[in-house]
C-alpha cells in the first residue's frame, strides 16, 4: 500500500515501478485533512485534474495495474519479478549519459510552465551545454567505432 505521503513520495520519483498488487491512495480526506508532501504537485501533473481530483476527495485506492494504464506509474510487474524489473532501471541509470538525464529532467520541469517558444530557446540552450560534454564526444566516438559507450556524466 502506498498510502498518504507514501504515495506522495512516489509521485515525486522520476520513475515509479510496482508489483501489481499494491493499492495507491491519497487517504488524506479520510480524516478531514488535505493533500500534502508533495500530492497536490505532482498528482495533476501524472493523470490529469479530474482524476486527481478524484483520487484527492474520494479517498479511494488505485490498483497497480489501473495505477498504470492512468499514468501514474511506470511500470506493473507481479510481485515476484519486482526486484529484477527495478534493476532494470537501475542497471540502464547507472550506464547511462547522467549529465544529460539531469538536463532532461530540468527541460521537462521546465516545460510544464513555459510556452513553445521558452523551450524551443532553452533546449538550444541545453543542447549547446550537452555538446560540449565529455560524454557527448564519448557517444560519437562510440558511434563512430561501433560500440557501446561509457558514459562518466562529464
Amino acid at each position: 500500500m502506498a498510502a498518504g505521503a507514501g504515495c506522495s513520495l512516489a509521485l515525486a520519483c522520476d520513475v515509479i515501478v510496482s508489483a501489481d498488487h499494491v493499492k495507491f491512495i491519497e487517504v488524506f480526506i479520510n480524516i478531514g485533512l488535505v493533500p500534502d508532501s508533495g500530492s497536490s504537485f505532482f498528482l495533476p501533473q501524472l493523470i490529469g485534474y479530474n482524476k486527481a481530483f478524484e483520487m484527492a476527495t474520494m479517498g479511494s485506492h488505485v490498483l497497480a495495474p489501473q495505477a498504470y494504464e492512468m499514468g501514474l506509474i511506470n511500470k506493473v510487474v507481479p510481485a515476484d519479478e519486482l526486484d529484477a524489473a527495478v534493476k532494470g532501471y537501475t542497471d540502464y541509470f547507472a550506464n547511462a549519459p547522467t549529465r544529460a538525464i539531469g538536463q532532461i529532467k530540468k527541460m521537462l520541469q521546465k516545460a510544464q510552465s513555459s510556452s513553445l517558444n521558452d523551450m524551443l530557446e532553452y533546449e538550444a540552450y541545453q543542447q549547446e551545454i550537452a555538446g560540449r560534454s565529455e560524454d557527448y564526444r564519448e557517444g560519437v566516438d562510440a558511434f563512430l567505432e561501433k560500440r557501446k559507450p561509457s558514459f562518466k556524466g562529464k
